[in-house]
């Protein structure tokens, strides 16, 4: 498992807040390694633009540069993931609302893509696989707790994908098609000014298990998958 990186300084929350380096740092926690090429033509972005942001991510220490490799005459740099960005609750408080904004913007542009594709691909076939969209109303005190109860199930989501991979690793390489490559998207925010006309969704609507959402939605920007 790759390392998290605890953020509180809001100039590397500002650093991290483009589509483009939240799309970069997503594929090269799937890939074990990608040049700037290759994350150009998988993005459809030019060559200039993707070296720029792959540079910016490796001064801040999120890239790590692994191999270089000679291409006609030139030379080809390859990056792989060193960290996982998470903010912490002092950085985001910190951080200028036309930042957090731009940086949640970001992420759930790649949630959108990310959990579209594996719907795509069957991704919610399983009986027991979960989506899920609940209007609430809550008061302070409220807001705090149902905060509290979903970082708390974000840490058991830790624990258990945790004892998953002891158990794969134990059983050995001839088992790892019980390796079910999985997504969880867990979010709360305030709703204020957005208008909610689906009655089903303003009394909750939901598939297979009920599941909570977390706050900050960037900590847990990831699709909904079961291969």
């Amino acid at each position: 498992m790759k390392p998290y990186s605890d953020i509180t300084d809001p100039r590397l929350i500002k650093a991290l807040a483009h589509p483009l380096r939240i799309r970069i740092l997503a594929i090269l926690e799937e890939r074990e390694m990608a040049s700037p090429n290759e994350l150009s033509e998988m993005l459809g972005v030019s060559l200039g633009v993707m070296s720029y942001h792959v540079r910016r991510l490796h001064a801040l220490g999120f890239l790590e540069l692994v191999r270089r490799t000679p291409r006609r005459g030139a030379i080809e740099h390859h990056y792989r993931g060193k960290a996982r960005p998470v903010v912490t609750d002092e950085g985001w408080a910190e951080t200028p609302s036309i930042v957090k904004r731009a940086m949640v913007g970001a992420s759930l542009e790649q949630v959108t893509g990310y959990v579209n594709k594996a719907a795509s691909r069957g991704g919610f076939d399983r009986p027991d696989a979960h989506l899920s969209r609940r209007s609430l109303t809550l008061d302070e005190r409220g807001w705090r707790q149902l905060a509290v109860e979903l970082e708390k199930l974000m840490s058991k989501v830790d624990e258990i994908e945790g004892e998953s991979t002891e158990r794969l690793r134990e059983a050995g390489e001839e088992h790892g098609d019980d390796a079910l490559t999985s997504g969880i998207v867990l979010m709360l925010f305030e709703a204020a000014g957005v208008p909610e006309n689906d009655a089903a969704a303003a009394k909750g609507e939901h598939l297979g298990r009920r599941s909570s959402r977390r706050p900050r939605p960037l900590h847990a920007a990831a699709g909904a998958e079961l291969d």
